[in-house]
Order: C-alpha cells, then sequence, then structure tokens
C-alpha cells in the first residue's frame, strides 16, 4: 500500500531546488524519512547559539523570518519552497541566527544522515546547497529572485551558478605549521598556540606529510586524559593524512569536508601523499572566498544602510574580479557579473538618495547608465555617464518638477563619487540639467541631434544610444527608446554621420604596424587602447546593429555575434570583431587592476613582446570592420 502523505511531500519538492535535480525514484525515498511539523505565528524553529537539529527544513506553507538576536532588522523570509536551517549539513556548529515562524508554518524537516548522500554524489545538489548556505539568501531560482544575479532564464543561473563555483579557486596558507613524529603532544600544543593556527602537518623526509593534529585532536585525546602530555605525534595523529591538489577550488574543497567530516586539508604538489606538503586549508579558508561569491555581494549591497558601506563592497568586488582574471574565467562570464554588481549599487545609492528627498517623487521616472556601464562593459570604476527621464507633467508643474529631479540626480552623482565612480570631466551627468529632462524634453533633444548631426551632436548620439535602465520605470524608457528607433529610420542619412563619427578615431597601428601613441600631454608615448582600439569596435557595431532596427542589444560583443546572424557572409568578420573586443577589455581591465587605473592608457615599455604581439592580432579586424561600414554608407556623401 501507497504511503499517500509521502507521495504528496514528493510531489511537491520536486518542483523546488535542490531536489528537483534528483530523480523521481530518490525523492519518494526521501519523502518517507521527512516529518512534517506545523509552527504557530511567532513560535520558534530554533535560536541563535542554539545547538543545531538533525535536520534542515523547508517551508512548506507559511513563512519563516531570519534574524540576529540582537538586531531587530530581518536578514531574510522564507516561503513556499525555501530551503533554512544548512548549519548542521554543512558546518557542524551551533546556528548563527533566529529562526522563527512568521505566520501559521508547515514544514518539511529532511534528516542531515539521510540527505546527506544526496550532496556529496550530486554536484548540482551540492552546489545548490552551498551557495545557499554561503549567501544566507533564499533559495536562488525562486520567482522573487529568478534572473537577478545574471539577468538570464532560471536554467541559465543555474549553470552559471555552478561553473562560478567550480572555477573559483579558494586562496590557502602556504606557510605550512609542521612537527615530526616524535614531536611531543605539549610541544605540538605550543606551536599552534604560538602561531596561532588549529592545526599543524605531521611530516618526515622531505616534508611528506603521514598525519594531521587539529584543535580537536587536542581537545579528544589529551585534554581527556586518553593520553598522556608526553605523548608523541605519531600516536595521537589522524593518520592517513588525506591530501587534494592545490588548485582546489571552492566547491571541491567544501564537498572534501563535508565528505570525511573534516575541518582541515593538506594539500601537496600532486594531491597525493607521495609528495611534499605545500599548503593547508582550513574550514575558515572556504568560509572566507565564499564571502566575495556574487550572490553574498549583491545580499551585502541590497542591506547597505548608507553610501559609505557600499564603498566597501565596491573593494570587494574589484578583488573579485581580480580573482576571475587570474583564474582566466571568460570575459564574458566576467562582464556579466561585474556589471550586475555595479548595477545593485547604483541601485542602492538611487535608493538610498531618494531616502534624503522631502518627499517621495511625483511622478514616475528612470535613471539611465550610459556609455560603456549602459554597455555592460564598465569593470573598472571609470567616470560616470548618466541620465534621468521622467514623466511630462503640466506645463505649470515642468519648473518644480524638473527642480526635484535635479536635486535628486545631485544626491545620486555625489553617492556614485563617494563609491568610486569619478564625476564625468564633460558633465554628461544627471545632475546637469542637459541630461535631466521630462519624456517630451528627450524626444525633441533626440530629434535634434538626429535632423542636425553635427561633430557634438553625433558624439552626444554615441553616448546617448548606448543606454541601460538602473532603476525606475521601464515603460518610459521603451517609449523613448521606440521613438529612436522611428526617428533612425526616418533619417536614413543618419547614418552616415554616425559612420563619420566612427571613423574619427584614429589607426591602433602605423604603415610599419607599429603602434601607435600619443604625441604630447601627460601620456605621450602612451598607447591609448580606449580610443584607438575599444571605440573604433564599439562605434562600428553601434552603427550595425542600428541599421538593422535590432532592439535591446547595447553589449558590444553581443552585438557582433547578433550581427553574424543577420549577415552569413560577413559571419566570420564579425564573430572576430567580437573576440577581439573581449581580448581588448580584458587587456584593459589587467592593466587598470595592475595600474590601479582606469587602464586606458597603457606603457609600451612595460609590455612582454607576446603582450604585444596579442594585442596586434586583435587590431586587424578594426581595419576590415571600418572599411564595410565606409564603404556601406559611404560618408564621402556628406554634405560640409
Amino acid at each position: 500500500m501507497k504511503n499517500t502523505i509521502s507521495h504528496r511531500v514528493a510531489d511537491f519538492l520536486k518542483n523546488f531546488p535542490p531536489f528537483n535535480f534528483l530523480n523521481q525514484k530518490d525523492i519518494e525515498i526521501l519523502s518517507e524519512h521527512i516529518s512534517i511539523i506545523y509552527k504557530e505565528k511567532n513560535s520558534v524553529i530554533f535560536a541563535e547559539n542554539e545547538e543545531v537539529h538533525d535536520c534542515f527544513y523547508v517551508v512548506h506553507k507559511g513563512a519563516v523570518e531570519l534574524k540576529k538576536t540582537l538586531e531587530n532588522d530581518i536578514l531574510d523570509m522564507c516561503d513556499e519552497g525555501d530551503i533554512f536551517g544548512l548549519r548542521p549539513l554543512l558546518a557542524n556548529e551551533n546556528y548563527k541566527m533566529d529562526a522563527t515562524a512568521h505566520e501559521e508554518t508547515i514544514l518539511y524537516a529532511i534528516p542531515i544522515h539521510i540527505f546527506k548522500p544526496y550532496a556529496l554524489e550530486n554536484p548540482a545538489v551540492g552546489n545548490f546547497l552551498i551557495e545557499s548556505f554561503a549567501s544566507t539568501t533564499r533559495n536562488p531560482f525562486s520567482k522573487n529572485h529568478r534572473g537577478k544575479l545574471y539577468g538570464e532564464t532560471a536554467e541559465t543561473n543555474s549553470n552559471t551558478d555552478q561553473k562560478i563555483l567550480d572555477l573559483q579557486p579558494v586562496k590557502y596558507s602556504k606557510k605550512i605549521i609542521s612537527c615530526t613524529p616524535a614531536t611531543t603532544a605539549k610541544e605540538v600544543a605550543e606551536i599552534m598556540t604560538k602561531k596561532n593556527v588549529g592545526a599543524i602537518i605531521v611530516v618526515q623526509d622531505n616534508m611528506l606529510p603521514i598525519g594531521i593534529i587539529t584543535d580537536k585532536d587536542l581537545r579528544n585525546k589529551i585534554v581527556t586524559g586518553k593520553y598522556p602530555i608526553t605523548t608523541t605525534a605519531d600516536l595521537i595523529m589522524t593518520k592517513p593524512v588525506i591530501t587534494y591538489p592545490k588548485k582546489m577550488t571552492i566547491t571541491q574543497a567544501q564537498m572534501a569536508m563535508m565528505k570525511s567530516n573534516i575541518s582541515h586539508l593538506c594539500l601537496t604538489k600532486d594531491g597525493t601523499a607521495n609528495t611534499k606538503a605545500v599548503g593547508i586549508l582550513s574550514k575558515h579558508d572556504v568560509m572566507l572566498a565564499l564571502g566575495n561569491n556574487p550572490a553574498v555581494l549583491i545580499k551585502a549591497i541590497k542591506r547597505a544602510k548608507k553610501i559609505k558601506n557600499i564603498k566597501l563592497i565596491r573593494s570587494r568586488i574589484m578583488q573579485l574580479l581580480q580573482g576571475y582574471l587570474d583564474q582566466n574565467i571568460p570575459i564574458t562570464l566576467t562582464s556579466k557579473i561585474i556589471t550586475e554588481l555595479n548595477d545593485a549599487c547604483i541601485e542602492r545609492v538611487i535608493e538610498i538618495s531618494l531616502t534624503k528627498m522631502k518627499q517621495p517623487p511625483a511622478v514616475k521616472f528612470a535613471w539611465l547608465a550610459l556609455g560603456s556601464q549602459g554597455r555592460r562593459e564598465q569593470l573598472l570604476q571609470t567616470d560616470q555617464d548618466n541620465a534621468l527621464v521622467y514623466e511630462d507633467v503640466p506645463e505649470d508643474l515642468a519648473p518644480e518638477t524638473n527642480s526635484y529631479f535635479l536635486e535628486l540626480a545631485a544626491y545620486i552623482n555625489k553617492g556614485l563619487f563617494q563609491i568610486g565612480y569619478d564625476y564625468c570631466p564633460a558633465e554628461m551627468m544627471a545632475s546637469n540639467p542637459e541630461w535631466c529632462l521630462s519624456l517630451n524634453q528627450w524626444k525633441k533633444q533626440v530629434y535634434h541631434w538626429i535632423s542636425n548631426p553635427g561633430k557634438k551632436e553625433v558624439l552626444r548620439s554615441f553616448i546617448f544610444f548606448d543606454y541601460s535602465l538602473s532603476y525606475g520605470n521601464p515603460e518610459i524608457v521603451n517609449e523613448l527608446s521606440e521613438y529612436i528607433f522611428e526617428e533612425v529610420k526616418a533619417n536614413p542619412s543618419f547614418y552616415i554621420h554616425l559612420v563619420s563619427g566612427a571613423l574619427q578615431n584614429p589607426s591602433p597601428t602605423g604603415f610599419f604596424r607599429q603602434f601607435l601613441v600619443e604625441q604630447n600631454g601627460i601620456y605621450k608615448d602612451y598607447f591609448d587602447i580606449k580610443k584607438r582600439a575599444l571605440l573604433p569596435l564599439a562605434d562600428a557595431a553601434r552603427v550595425l546593429i542600428l541599421s538593422h532596427s535590432v532592439k535591446s542589444i547595447s553589449n558590444t560583443p553581443e552585438r557582433f555575434e547578433k550581427l553574424a546572424e543577420l549577415e552569413p557572409n560577413n559571419k566570420e568578420l564579425y564573430l572576430s570583431c567580437s573576440y577581439s573586443y573581449k581580448a581588448l577589455l580584458k587587456f584593459r581591465t589587467k592593466q587598470g587592476l595592475l595600474h590601479k587605473d582606469s587602464g586606458q592608457f597603457i606603457a609600451l615599455d612595460a609590455l612582454s613582446k607576446l603582450e604585444k604581439i596579442k594585442l596586434k592580432r586583435t587590431f586587424k579586424t578594426i581595419k576590415d570592420l571600418q572599411e564595410i561600414i565606409s564603404i556601406r554608407f559611404n560618408p564621402a556623401k556628406i554634405i560640409v
């Protein structure tokens, strides 16, 4: 006879991760061991510092709030399908927060000893649990959170999250604290106390690891009186020592610790005990590494109460960026993650700025990121380019409404400056009255640019046409976008002016393929990678994608990839342009992080021969691309 209750539990669980990563049979077997718990409103499920339960929980109906005992703010609210209380599964330590029923709630209690094998055997399950635990967030695939981090579908997010966790290595201590098999327990304790470490590796000839002694070993074997303090290390050490290769990812390290129920890993040259020990990895190291996980940073940004808190998080984002580059993670993936984190910072600055206003906005508005941030390519902290558009109002309310949004924009621009974005030297910022307009005023402005395309107007078109919504009402932005495409389509000669502007950027190399450098100024003899390499590609991609009336794609590599679909005859060139742009962006980012600047100006004498060769390889596509747009749109037609 079938257990109808367990089948109902299985039918519920199969709709939510990580259980949906399991096959139906495993879910049904698991469901037979699950307990159903009813909690009245405000009743405690577990308390901060309470010893961990032998299960974790899934919310079936109702809601559970998680918060610190001494803090009033709710850290998280778990509802239907969310999991919580993972600490006994992953950390083996007391709970770090309270869990209380926010309303009448029904929970499913999942036994740890039953579920743990699934987490160890199924990488998708293990990765999901680790990320959920590390970020202290609710289910990252829930409806409310779906797509927030990467801007893609839940399926893509699942793959991306797993990929990031798989690729992100964890830093370990290279200063190995070791002893010999003959070292006494007393001496071991003294060494560990002096060096302030929680474990010591027992080694023999040539630093070959044969065992490990942790604080736990000393407590269980010496402090309890089981062995005298004069006992030698070889009698109290844990052996054989579990070893792994030094290039471990966060996921691998966490899973290894879970599998063997240990808190330290010994790292060797080849991952076996037959080669010398090169480092030691603790559970603390793993948790520190997880602290710079994108989901953790997003959570921290959303909780930031002050601008200065966001500034500190921005430095962690830069550390994350450096880590991704060091690991050679694809720049496309890196750009998406860093852009989403940057967007979250901007959004939080705007939210904080709104609280400084005497009253909320009377009409809907939208904050637009322009330039490289609008193209979702701003990895480094460069200067600001932004604009504000708000709903049209009656003429008698126009001055008051404009004054309100200019004041708000001033707060936002100042906040962005405080977290690391310099003010735009050309004042292309929303606090400038020229860049803070109503929807109708923006339409008139765009019409002027398109119908009277002088050098200034074309430059502003380049910057403005790459905008993306950072905060506010998308309908306003969509209406403006529709208007822009209609006007561009109605004025085909405008393309010629855009092409002329795109061809203004100088060539990266001279006749003999030598780098063309700046001839004067503070950057004399430096190579301008932005103006001579990145902008020619970005400008050409913009012109071509506009000519095809393709909307909603502002990222330069993505524009080229779309063009490869639309123009099969030029597919190879466009894909080469996409690759070149990503390579140049990565090179600039590395230079910026190395020199702690925007990475725009490159000191050629500091580059290796290989670096110069790689740079020049990307330049041929620029020449070929400019030839295509020059022939297609014939800028010579411009009447001076």
